[in-house]
């Protein structure tokens, strides 16, 4: 058993900082920045709330963070009562935002320069995997502190790696999220394809599912996409701020990204739409205006 803060309860945050204590069997402090949040989190698992970060990461081994982007990280960990003027030497700080790799090396070397340990470990398996505990996490760091850090993630995912120095868990989930952008899209076009070609889409996807175009999007999406249904998982505003972290840092790499930067030109036109709580598959939305 371990001790834990855990900075950032929402809908992904709130579900893994109880799984730590569910099924990790670990002693968990939260901080949000919202304190009734904090509160109703105690409320359903038992665990401790602490008023800053700072106050929930003194005297832990871990602190783990889920919060919004590369400002609210830097306010958590080195703005004013940050988690990491609270840690201790030896210990870990493992960090699940969707951030940029920047900010990660930025961090790490702060860490190092105060005794402890940092991981950046972005997760991907939207709110459902969070709530089941089934996230795939990529981390960055030294294979020291994730050796430590990995038995504690498991608490909620099922799939953890290490893919490199700081820096390279952000880069993974760059990855991530630029093939995601390319299959939904190429999802959305196929079935208004085949609803303009005057097919039965549920047909359609049945056999084309267990051949080549078959993906964990067709698999999970194509029946709430083909009701118009727009409200399952993954908010296109965080899908726009993820891909826009991959435009920067393929501006700053090199790489040529000409799929993405479209997709992400077509959800911008779906939040004008008034998308912008809708879920990543509301690409079809826009095809079908």
């Amino acid at each position: 058993m371990a001790k834990i803060a855990f900075l950032g309860l929402g809908v992904m945050g709130f579900p893994m900082a109880g799984h730590l204590i569910t099924k990790g069997k670990h002693e968990v402090t939260v901080f949000n920045r919202t304190p009734a949040k904090s509160k109703a989190w105690a409320e359903k698992f038992g665990g401790r709330t602490a008023s800053t970060p700072q106050a929930a990461a003194e005297g832990q081994d871990f602190v783990m963070a889920c919060v919004g982007n590369d400002d609210d990280l830097r306010a958590i960990t080195t703005g004013e009562n940050g988690a990491f003027a609270g840690m201790e030497p030896k210990a870990i700080f493992v960090d699940h935002t969707t951030a940029s790799a920047e900010v990660a090396r930025e961090l790490n070397a702060e860490a190092d320069k105060r005794g402890f340990k940092f991981i950046d470990a972005p997760v991907s398996g939207g709110q459902a995997g969070a709530e089941n505990g089934a996230l795939t996490v990529m981390c960055g760091g030294s294979a020291d502190a994730y050796a430590k850090a990995e038995p504690v993630i498991a608490a909620y995912a099922k799939m953890c790696k290490l893919l490199g120095p700081a820096g390279s868990g952000q880069l993974t989930k760059m990855v991530n999220q630029i093939c995601i952008a390319g299959l939904v899209e190429a999802l959305s076009e196929g079935i208004h394809f085949a609803k303009k070609a005057g097919l039965d889409v549920n047909s359609v996807i049945e056999v084309i599912s267990k051949g080549a175009a078959q993906s964990w999007q067709m698999e999970n999406r194509y029946k709430t996409m083909n009701d118009g249904k727009f409200d399952f998982g993954f908010a296109v505003e965080w899908m726009r701020k993820d891909l826009s972290i991959c435009l920067a840092e393929a501006r700053r790499n090199g790489a040529s990204l000409p799929v993405t930067a479209v997709v992400d030109a077509f959800y911008s036109e779906v939040e004008t739409m008034g998308g912008k709580r809708w879920d990543t598959s509301s690409l079809l939305a826009r095809l079908q205006r």
